[in-house]
């Protein structure tokens, strides 16, 4: 496979160009991120929003740098944004009057009006995965649902790891879509 070439069908939005890409380049970003995370998990997360953040905007890649580079780059930036995230969640300023009210646990059981309110917005969630087409339905629904891994749905739907890993970035980003025009 020659890079450039299918770099250039890419950026005109050719989706065998992107699974060539994907396929290509997985293994390395993969691995980069697996030495740098210690967690599978999270390395495959992180990979797999490398590639959507490099399809979205692979119109800015530029040539005089190698593609690998670039997609390092941004799986670097993915990181830093994820571990951003845990520590903002981490961290929180505790005062004393804060500290003697831990003491006080409350209960956290769902009160029924909780209840009511995330049985909706699950019902709410469901009626957006059903506008999607079914293959997207049901690779979201193995995933998220069944909490299946990306290569226990592989298995199960007898297609290649990476076919798995485009289909849930293309269900998301579609369902994602749904989500913020009727939102």
């Amino acid at each position: 496979m020659e890079v450039s070439k299918q770099i250039e069908k890419a950026q005109i939005g050719d989706q065998v160009a992107f699974t060539s890409l994907l396929d290509y380049f997985w293994n390395e970003v993969y691995g980069f991120m697996l030495q740098r995370t210690q967690n599978e998990t999270d390395a495959e997360d992180i990979t797999i929003e490398t590639f959507a953040k490099a399809f979205d905007k692979i119109a800015t890649y530029n040539t005089d740098f190698q593609f690998n580079t670039w997609l390092i780059a941004i799986a670097k930036n993915v990181h830093i944004d994820l571990l951003r995230k845990k520590k903002s969640t981490m961290f929180i300023d505790i005062t004393d009057a804060d500290d003697k009210q831990a003491y006080n646990v409350a209960d956290t059981s769902l009160s029924a009006e909780d209840e009511l309110i995330r049985e909706q917005n699950l019902a709410q969630l469901l009626r957006y995965i059903k506008e999607l087409k079914p293959a997207y339905q049901e690779i979201i629904q193995l995933r998220y649902f069944q909490e299946l891994s990306y290569q226990e749905i592989a298995n199960q739907l007898d297609e290649p790891l990476s076919n798995v890993k485009v289909k849930l970035l293309r269900a998301k980003k579609l369902l994602a879509n749904i989500i913020s025009s009727k939102g």
